[in-house]
């Protein structure tokens, strides 16, 4: 008869005794009134925060960032950044050898005319290759930037050392499209005096002819052999005016190839006599071809000091003259 009650009960789904909670339903607790899912409507919205009914709420607009077209720019604009990027300035060099906190202190450095491009190692590898870089950006940049760049002053034969003797200047390894953008060509003399290296000629092989745009050629003179103390030091039959002609013979040499140039430009190292022969001969030689004949800052002060000189000694002769002995002018007629 239990058994019956008790199949009763679970058919109808009540039943009549009620079982003890055991320990762990004892401990659990209640989070049925209490539960957010159970306390908050889901048909409702989140309340706004708490503050002044003034504020507005901040929106956080994500802009994709475009790149920058920098071929829309006008061309002047572009020109006037590829100066400011290619172009090495002296300040550049001195960074380069003596570091940014030193070349700070050094005054008037903006002002100094920036290097020519030469075989110089350090400065083509930390200077001249990272701004080449620029070269390999696109088709139409290539061809505005490296009109830019060979539009520096370039050197003509090397100075460095490690490519004294090279066979090849900078200039007989640039491609002839190079050659015809440079303007300004530097020509710097005295080194190697006594026996001067081979590439130092003005062949068909260095390029003269494709300079096509050149205007300006600027000479600088570092030693003048004909000094007296140079006796005995200038070779096997070389006199004191060996090295003044052959500086001469590769100036009327590049005249001669180079139809275009306008100006040449003369300069001696400080030290330097404004009278020397070498820095004479040049200037007689750039005359006599019809060019314009500048001289450089050294060159004209060393020559306004020796003018100032004979000046005073000449005042000092005609002081110590009194006017009885001074010489009189007397007109002839005729």
């Amino acid at each position: 008869m239990a058994k019956h009650r008790k199949a009763k009960a679970e058919k109808s789904g009540t039943s009549t005794t009620s079982a003890k909670p055991t320990d762990a339903e004892r401990l659990k607790p209640d989070t049925a009134g209490t539960s957010p899912a159970s306390s908050v409507p889901t048909s409702r919205a989140p309340s706004p925060p708490v503050g002044d009914g003034d504020d507005e709420l901040e929106e956080v607009v994500v802009v994709k960032r475009q790149p920058f077209r920098f071929f829309d720019l006008p061309s002047e604009l572009r020109l006037r950044i590829y100066e400011e990027a290619l172009y090495i300035s002296a300040r550049h060099v001195h960074e380069l050898y003596h570091g940014k906190k030193a070349a700070a202190l050094v005054v008037g450095l903006d002002d100094k005319p920036a290097p020519p491009l030469d075989l110089e190692p350090n400065i083509n590898w930390y200077l001249v290759r990272p701004r080449l870089q620029a070269f390999l950006v696109g088709r139409q940049m290539y061809d505005e930037a490296f009109r830019v760049f060979f539009s520096q002053p370039v050197r003509i034969y090397p100075n460095h050392g490690r490519f004294f003797n090279t066979k090849k200047p900078l200039l007989a390894r640039l491609p002839a499209k190079y050659r015809a953008i440079i303007h300004t060509l530097d020509l710097r003399l005295g080194q190697g005096w006594s026996k001067p290296p081979r590439c130092q000629n003005t062949d068909e092989s260095l390029g003269l002819r494709d300079c096509i745009n050149v205007r300006t050629l600027k000479v600088f003179v570092e030693v003048d052999p004909s000094e007296p103390h140079f006796e005995g030091f200038r070779g096997k039959n070389s006199t004191k005016d060996t090295y003044k002609w052959f500086c001469v013979d590769l100036l009327e040499g590049i005249m001669r190839q180079v139809p275009t140039l306008r100006t040449v430009e003369v300069d001696i190292v400080e030290g330097m006599k404004g009278d020397a022969p070498v820095a004479l001969a040049l200037c007689r030689a750039a005359t006599n071809a019809g060019k314009v004949l500048a001289k450089g800052p050294t060159l004209r002060a060393t020559q306004r000091k020796t003018e100032e000189a004979a000046q005073a000694t000449l005042r000092q002769l005609l002081s110590a003259i009194s006017l009885d002995e001074t010489p009189k002018m007397i007109e002839v007629e005729a």
